[in-house]
């Protein structure tokens, strides 16, 4: 189904950028407000409502397209959660640097594979739990939520929501692999710096506390095996058309919660109020969004972008501050509006590029730019952890990655 093109007047876009606006701010300014989910709901609901009335009236088929859209988006990353979720982890290695970074390069890999949700899910308590018995941890979270929650999720639309975002919009699903330097050169700097921060870590560590470690440490083992078949299926059942994919992803997450052991997701602390999160915002932006992409298609060329490493900065430094995912779709809106040689979905593959990479990775510049961000800062804080404040945190992970971000600008303006 081809997306309908409307006639779209500018203040349309207001409910848009008054929803992006309370996902940055209310989480800072009314912390108590907004971790209630029903009020969250209600947000998204008010501001929505007047799209969804007015598209409704004036082409109904938009409305369609976007809901559909928003069921395959919502069943992919609730699936991942849900089945993840019954995946445990358990044991405890010794914390050692070595055993660290192999924890991280694993949860890279697999971000890619169940998505950085997914992978996140199934890997912190397991960090968290090596390392229980150290002192020098602080930078544990950071690194985790820069590798497994963002970085690592570049290779596949199944990794991060921005990149499943295009290939429901039309990009190839092998596409990403070519984003394979990008992801091996951002994973191995980012291992590598950690590996040596962690070893300057460890040899601060108090005897007591070495001692402490080698004693609690068990062999590792896995529980739910069951999921572990789920989570294939739910990458097979990617390449189904609609609605049959939604409705095998579906069945996957019922036979995961009905079918599969309950331990895991206890030991795991598993409950549904991310993923209800998630799907109530995403409902207000899929909608909400509708006018705004329909304007950026029509007057991308007038915002003054043009050559990719400027779509590359500018998807990344909003993606920030916004959720990364509506963020994709906007530039990949503007990019579309530009005239320029369609290689696939409207754009070019050097501006397309620019685009995903800007969004996966520097989502993981604060807190605020994807999903598993809080959630990882939240689940370290329970375990008893210290994690950065939300100012501090952005600039260590902007610090850390800007050697990553300005070679890549070089290698977009070269190209």
């Amino acid at each position: 189904m081809s997306e309908p093109t409307l006639d779209i007047p500018l203040i349309s876009v207001l409910p848009f950028a008054l929803l992006l606006t309370c996902i940055a701010v209310l989480p800072l300014a009314a912390p108590h407000f907004w971790e209630k989910n029903r009020n969250k709901a209600l947000v998204a609901a008010v501001l929505a409502a007047p799209i969804a009335a007015w598209l409704l009236r004036v082409e109904p088929h938009s409305l369609l397209y976007t809901a559909e859209e928003y069921l395959a988006f919502i069943a992919l990353l609730g699936s991942l959660f849900v089945v993840a979720g019954g995946i445990h982890l358990g044991g405890d290695l010794r914390a050692s640097p070595r055993n660290n970074t192999l924890i991280l390069g694993v949860g890279g890999i697999l971000a890619s594979v169940i998505g950085t949700t997914g992978a996140s899910m199934v890997l912190i308590r397991l960090l968290l739990r090596t390392n229980q018995e150290r002192d020098n941890t602080s930078h544990l979270p950071l690194f985790f939520i820069l590798i497994v929650s963002n970085c690592g999720g570049l290779l596949t639309p199944l990794g991060d929501p921005p990149l499943f975002l295009g290939y429901l919009r039309g990009v190839p699903f092998f596409w990403t692999l070519r984003l394979w330097p990008v992801w091996v050169l951002v994973l191995g700097y980012l291992l590598s710096i950690f590996y040596w921060l962690d070893r300057r870590a460890y040899a601060r560590e108090t005897p007591l506390a070495l001692r402490a470690d080698q004693v609690a440490a068990t062999p590792l083992r896995v529980q739910g095996s069951l999921n572990l078949l789920l989570l294939l299926g739910i990458v097979v059942a990617v390449f189904f058309p609609t609605p049959w994919r939604e409705l095998a992803m579906l069945a996957l997450s019922v036979i995961s919660v009905v079918f599969g052991a309950k331990a895991p997701r206890r030991k795991n602390e598993f409950t549904f109020s991310p993923i209800i999160e998630v799907a109530v915002l995403f409902m207000g932006i899929f909608v909400t969004m509708v006018p705004a992409l329909e304007l950026l298609r029509a007057h991308g060329a007038q915002l003054g972008l043009r050559d990719p490493w400027q779509f590359f900065l500018v998807t990344g430094g909003l993606s920030s501050v916004l959720d990364n995912a509506p963020t994709y779709l906007t530039f990949l809106s503007a990019a579309q509006g530009l005239g320029l040689p369609a290689d696939l979905v409207g754009v070019t593959a050097r501006h397309l590029t620019a685009i995903s990479v800007g969004a996966v990775l520097m989502g993981a510049n604060t807190y605020i730019g994807n999903g598993p961000n809080f959630m990882v800062k939240a689940i370290a804080e329970e375990a008893g952890y210290k994690t950065f404040d939300f100012v501090r945190y952005a600039g260590l992970a902007t610090a850390l990655l800007a050697p990553v971000y300005a070679l890549i600008v070089l290698w977009l303006r070269a190209g």
